[in-house]
């Protein structure tokens, strides 16, 4: 199912709008010509439409892994009861899972969620114990709650638990990988198989390369200089443009990367603002050649990046605690995206 250097898992796609064939989900699934393995990730929240779905990406050839995410923490997600939020009701779980591997012939199905709503509604070990008994190849955990959002700190030791409890299948850790190394004493800690990257490869692209190294055994770390920092700014943005199909939409998309490239480096405020305003990539390209191209890789720069905060509460379907075995399905989104 992984090939050397990891599997890279598509944005969140909600089960609805791609069964519904829209266009906007239809164009986030497609896959570079020879790129393999193929995953999409999806989100959905009734038993019947994930099967469908699953069943369309099987008959049609779309992608060669599924996995599903039950642990977004967004609002837009957990207020109709996905993500994060779903795990509490198990019956509903263990349908939604059945529905997916039934689906999914000989495709591995693995899925991604979060320690449970807050303290006082954990529900990772159940919905691990669920996914093992309902056939799911690998479950992942990051070590958040929905309610920490993407605050405070991961606690690995909920990974340790996880991985003591659900036994025949993989077990992979997530919260807190900010490099290479991070990775290295999650697995000695916690005794997962492996890891899930999130917000640890924002303006760190080379970081999966790294992890490669690292579970290869090599100490071998990639510490770019500013300019070859610079270089690898632009063909991400050139990418973007090829993968969104409009230099405008490109630009303006890629301006929040430019912090979390830059993070560690000196750079001026007024480096900085040209950057994030640039209309073209010319421009972009232009304005980078006014960086220190020679500056080194900044020491004790493998810190947080990209969003943080915790939540005040949870936004839930109104009575969804009530009955964690109520199976009750709530009106799925035809949005994509996560």
């Amino acid at each position: 199912m992984v090939d050397a250097a990891g599997l890279y898992v598509c944005e969140m796609i909600t089960t609805r709008a791609l069964v519904e064939r829209n266009v906007k989900t239809m164009r986030m699934i497609r896959f570079a010509p020879g790129e393999s393995p193929r995953s999409i990730q999806l989100y959905g929240v009734d038993p019947d439409t994930v099967g469908r779905a699953v069943k369309m990406i099987v008959d049609e050839d779309l992608a060669d892994h599924i996995d599903l995410n039950f642990g977004c923490p967004v609002p837009k997600v957990t207020r109709r009861g996905g993500g994060s939020a779903l795990p509490y009701k198990r019956n509903l779980l263990r349908r939604i899972l059945r529905n997916a591997v039934a689906n999914a012939g000989a495709l591995p199905v693995t899925i991604k969620m979060r320690t449970g709503i807050d303290d006082d509604h954990l529900t990772y070990l159940d919905a691990g114990r669920i996914a093992q008994e309902e056939g799911v190849a690998a479950v992942a955990l990051h070590a958040r709650t929905a309610r920490q959002h993407y605050g405070g700190t991961a606690d690995w030791s909920h990974i340790a638990r996880l991985k003591e409890t659900v036994t025949q299948i993989p077990v992979l850790g997530n919260g807190d990988i900010w490099c290479a190394d991070d990775a290295m004493r999650m697995v000695a800690q916690t005794g997962c198989d492996g890891v899930v990257v999130g917000r640890g490869c924002l303006g760190r692209p080379w970081l999966f390369r790294d992890l490669r190294n690292a579970f290869n055994g090599s100490a071998e770390r990639a510490r770019p200089a500013l300019g070859e920092v610079a270089e690898v700014m632009i063909r991400h943005l050139e990418a973007l443009v090829g993968t969104l199909g409009s230099e405008r939409s490109a630009v303006v998309d890629f301006r929040k990367h430019v912090g979390w490239y830059l993070k560690g480096f000196t750079v001026g405020a007024e480096l900085r603002r040209e950057l994030t305003s640039v209309e073209s990539v010319d421009e972009f390209r232009r304005v980078t050649n006014n960086l220190d191209q020679g500056q080194p890789w900044p020491p004790n720069t493998d810190t947080p990046r990209g969003k943080s905060g915790e939540r005040s509460k949870v936004l839930l379907p109104e009575g969804w605690l009530d009955d964690p075995d109520d199976g009750v399905v709530s009106e799925e989104s035809d949005v994509s995206g996560g």
